[in-house]
């Protein structure tokens, strides 16, 4: 199912490429880097294997959450509902978040639930129920920071700038990782809703651990059609954020997204898990357009701060007016 980074050609898919030969510095690195290039700049989306990440970590993380998602839902609404230690974990129960809100769509809470967590994030105490949960976040975040650094400097060389600029703004950075459960719909969803309503993400950028299952991640098109992101055995979908857009002065792609409800008249287990680690400079990081972007076209946008950015993006999503 693999498919060579050539064919990040097709505008009418999302691509999947080996990114191995770029961690590893072996033939074909170079052409890795051009596959990453023209899919930021066509859809904003990809798929990657080859990334080396612990598949016993990642299945840790996966297996404690559900086991948490499966507690009583009296139980979980008690659960990380503070904002008082830094580093702590936050519960969001279902249909608490609508994410089309965000682009200024009324729509009912999306049909899901999940956990956060960020080491410089705002949280409540953890569960002591499953055990373990707290370190497997931690585990599964430093594999996502590992695995964040390669792209990231897959990106410089794709743009033409040296391979460590961006970790400045990451030295302290405010990224996220989010464990969400899509439970079973054991009755028809309201009007409007969806397991996650269309939106685009803030950031820099997302890594996305997904499932196969009716009901999935799908990308909107320039035309405005949506795509089925594919589903490769042990691949992550990686996708452009709002705040790296910017900085490309919009040559590259932050793309609308959402997930689906599953079909209707599917007779067997719809229940899905994803995992996002959202990649967020920190609060002081300056948004601006970057050199070799610059060197093509006027800055559409002035510098702003990540931390006055989310403000402004924040301001501007639930704006009454």
């Amino acid at each position: 199912m693999q498919m060579a980074p050539s064919s990040t050609q097709d505008m009418d898919s999302i691509p999947v490429i080996d990114i191995s030969p770029f961690i590893h510095r072996t033939a074909g690195s170079d052409a890795v880097v051009k596959a990453i290039e023209a899919a930021c700049r066509e859809t904003g989306f990809f798929l990657i294997t080859g990334h080396g990440v612990s598949t016993e970590v990642t299945a840790r993380l996966y297996n404690l959450a559900r086991d948490f998602f499966d507690e009583p839902q009296e139980w979980k609404k008690q659960q990380g509902r503070g904002t008082s230690l830094k580093g702590g974990v936050a519960f969001s129960p279902i249909a608490d978040e609508a994410l089309s809100a965000t682009l200024g769509i009324k729509t009912p809470g999306d049909y899901k639930e999940s956990l956060n967590f960020g080491p410089r994030l705002p949280g409540d105490v953890w569960p002591t129920v499953p055990q373990g949960l707290q370190a497997a976040f931690s585990a599964y975040f430093a594999e996502m920071e590992m695995l964040a650094g390669h792209l990231r400097r897959a990106f410089c060389q794709a743009i033409g700038l040296a391979p460590d600029y961006f970790e400045p703004a990451f030295a302290d950075h405010l990224s996220a990782l989010r464990v969400i459960n899509y439970p079973e719909q054991q009755e028809s969803p309201l009007p409007g809703q969806l397991r996650a309503g269309v939106h685009t993400d803030y950031g820099f950028m997302t890594i996305l651990r997904s499932e196969a299952s009716p009901g999935g991640l799908q990308v909107r098109r320039r035309d405005g059609e949506w795509l089925d992101a594919p589903n490769v055995e042990g691949a992550y979908v990686v996708n452009i954020a709002d705040a790296f857009m910017r900085w490309t002065n919009d040559e590259w792609l932050s793309t609308p997204h959402r997930v689906a409800n599953p079909p209707g008249d599917f007779k067997g287990t719809t229940r899905r898990q994803s995992i996002p680690f959202f990649v967020n400079p920190s609060k002081e990081t300056l948004i601006e357009c970057l050199p070799p972007f610059a060197a093509k076209a006027p800055a559409k946008y002035t510098p702003i701060t990540y931390g006055d950015y989310i403000a402004l993006k924040t301001s501007q999503a639930f704006s009454k007016s």
